[in-house]
């Protein structure tokens, strides 16, 4: 875990040997000694291990102060001890941050682990009966030797059918992650929880039952989208951001303008093989560079860099993911650049309607909500399909084999949308016992369901808050966690904030504005140029298509998918050997691979 944190280390462990916490150090908040951590109270009664940053500690440690709270440091980490001192498990609800923590309490000898209300930091645990151990990665707990590296088949099985491992699950057996938004208490008896105390889901609720006299207007909006900017700026070191040719960087960059900073470092990723096209992202960047007067720096990536970190990236990886290659090379860009903190614009998608999910998934549901309601029709049209070989036939996407049996309400019809692998394909992949068995526990519509309960009542609401605790939660937040601390590099993402979400769900799903984006792209006192805000989405794009079709393919030359879709699902198939998997063999173009 040294990539993680590589201004320093530490450790701690208690006298009578029974509990040891580590730590390693990315310097950002009090860069002095004072800030080494695992980090005792004065009394040496509290210790805590953290990782991630506390935007409000600088109003949480004046409220303490003026209570009589007495502070040797000036990090954010002390502001955590003596909020634990004075409220216990409930410190969570004061902070605004992305965090994850184990804190020790020596009088009543236990344990609080924490994770962040969005998932931003990533904790995972094991548990033996015996020991319960815990870290930012998976394979630092395997390293230890203790935790067992059986696959788990409910972590196989989702990871084929969303291309990432969905929370609590992981690759392997005896490990779990602490879900987002949610605190575990451990002492001599054992495990509590995990103890949930934030939900999206909730968050949205709350914002459909207020009348439209309580909402946010716009201005509002705007303000709370600065107020999220300013907040993620507080560091001792630079902070740069991200730069592409969409409005979510583009308007950051403004915001963190109207704040007062000059000379901004920014990064591009630029490549050959995108030159002239719409995903190329490059020209559009330096226009909002030259607007917002950054230092901005385009870096090309190449095929050959590309094959030059392969292996330390699936290395780095931790668990398997189809994506974060780009979010790789972006940091590492930054990090060539000098700066190890950066401001990210993911969650603005999630947030304010971006994808085409927000209208093509109720669009789904309307059309085919008969047809799903008709016992068994669904099913056994699905059944029809692949006895026949309908889709291969017909030219068709697998899914649309499953298009009545996934379609009959929110969270199938958003499966549908996502799915990389349908459920009836895993046999071939993982055999029919596993595959039967990872189902069996982990059922995807079911999964999203409960992941985004209590369902927000309007449409918008529904798909905003499934892109948000599904796609983004175990996808782009942990792709862009591994993939910029491998490079010892902070990214921070104003758009994921629980503060500006309930500000904007509130807006949002009023019915008030339709705009979705330009919002966003007019909030800095400078707005985006127009070329912007009306450019097609085409997303943080890699070549993978292209470079993947030279290393890896499908045998099957009947298979029906594009090439962006035939080379994603290799891909997928191939990155399960990342955590020492099998992978079966007549999946694979093994010359070419």
């Amino acid at each position: 875990m040294a990539a993680r944190g590589p201004d320093g280390s530490g450790l701690w462990i208690s006298s009578d040997e029974r509990v040891g916490l580590g730590h390693r150090r990315l310097a950002i908040i009090d860069l002095s000694p004072g800030g080494v951590q695992p980090m005792q109270s004065a009394d040496a009664n509290l210790i805590i291990s953290f990782n991630g940053e506390i935007y409000n500690y600088k109003e949480l440690r004046a409220g303490l102060e003026a209570r009589g709270h007495t502070f040797r440091t000036h990090s954010d980490t002390e502001v955590l001890l003596h909020l634990y001192a004075e409220k216990g498990d409930a410190l969570v609800h004061d902070l605004r941050g992305m965090f994850a923590f184990a804190l020790w309490d020596g009088k009543k000898r236990s344990l609080l682990l924490a994770r962040d209300p969005n998932g931003i930091k990533p904790l995972y645990y094991a548990d033996d009966g015996w020991t319960i151990r815990f870290a930012s990665q998976v394979k630092a707990l395997l390293a230890g030797g203790k935790c067992a590296g059986t696959p788990d088949a409910a972590g196989l099985a989702g990871y084929y059918m969303f291309g990432f491992v969905p929370e609590p699950f992981t690759m392997f057996s005896s490990i779990r992650a602490l879900p987002a938004g949610s605190t575990l208490r451990v002492d001599g008896i054992g495990i509590h929880g995990p103890h949930r105390y934030f939900s999206l889901a909730d968050v949205y609720r709350q914002a459909e039952d207020l009348p439209l006299s309580a909402r946010p207007g716009r201005r509002e909006v705007v303000e709370a989208l600065a107020d999220s900017v300013r907040a993620h700026l507080v560091s001792d070191v630079p902070v740069g951001a991200f730069l592409s040719a969409g409005i979510d960087s583009g308007s950051l960059v403004g915001l963190m303008r109207d704040t007062g900073l000059t000379g901004i470092p920014t990064i591009t990723v630029a490549f050959d093989e995108f030159a002239g096209t719409p995903a190329d992202e490059s020209i559009l960047s330096r226009k909002v560079s030259e607007l917002y007067g950054t230092r901005h720096t385009t870096r090309t990536v190449t095929k050959e860099e590309l094959l030059a970190d392969f292996k330390q990236i699936l290395i780095s990886m931790d668990q398997p993911s189809i994506d974060g290659f780009n979010a790789w090379f972006v940091s590492k860009a930054m990090r060539e650049y000098g700066v190890k903190v950066a401001i990210s614009g993911l969650g603005g998608d999630e947030l304010f309607g971006g994808y085409p999910s927000f209208s093509q998934v109720p669009r789904l549901v309307r059309a085919l909500r008969l047809p799903a309601v008709l016992p068994g029709l669904p099913k056994l049209a699905r059944r029809f399909a692949s006895h026949f070989q309908l889709t291969e036939r017909l030219g068709l996407h697998p899914k649309s084999a499953g298009l009545l049996e996934y379609a009959g309400g929110y969270p199938a019809a958003y499966f549908l949308k996502r799915a990389l692998f349908m459920p009836w394909e895993l046999g071939k992949i993982l055999g029919r016992d596993v595959a039967e068995e990872g189902l069996r526990r982990l059922d995807p519509v079911a999964y999203i369901a409960s992941a985004t309960s209590p369902a927000p009542r309007t449409p918008f609401g529904r798909v905003a808050v499934m892109e948000s605790a599904v796609y983004m939660r175990n996808q782009l937040l942990r792709d862009s966690d591994w993939a910029s601390m491998a490079h010892g590099l902070e990214l921070r993402t104003p758009l994921v904030d629980h503060v500006l979400q309930r500000s904007v769900a509130a807006y949002t799903t009023s019915g008030q504005s339709q705009t979705g984006k330009a919002l966003l792209a007019h909030a800095p006192s400078t707005p985006l140029p127009q070329e912007i805000v009306t450019r097609a989405k085409t997303g943080f794009g890699f070549p993978t298509a292209h470079w993947m079709s030279k290393l890896i393919s499908i045998p099957d030359p009947t298979d029906p998918l594009r090439p962006s879709s035939a080379s994603t699902r290799a891909l997928a198939i191939a990155l399960a050997g990342t955590c020492g998997l099998h992978v079966p063999e007549a999946l694979l173009d093994t010359s070419a691979a």
